[in-house]
């Protein structure tokens, strides 16, 4: 397909010592959900998040539970 969704590597998540979060841009608001490194606050992006059904797919995929996911800016 012309304009699918391209697979990479599906990134591990260590929920010991990562946290997922959506980080949201200010300007565009675009949101991208990953990860932040509890120990070096590094962020990690994982996908882009478009509607309710991406976010869906980001908790699934890693297997997120159903707490609120932090939005930083």
């Amino acid at each position: 397909m012309l304009f699918s969704r391209k697979t990479s590597a599906r990134h591990r998540w260590n929920s010991d010592e990562q946290t997922p979060v959506i980080r949201c841009s200010i300007c565009t608001g675009e949101q991208e959900a990953g990860f932040i490194n509890r120990r070096t606050g590094a962020f990690t992006g994982v996908m882009l998040i478009r509607n309710a059904d991406d976010l869906e797919e980001f908790r699934e995929t890693y297997g997120i539970q159903d707490t609120d996911i932090r939005k930083i800016y």
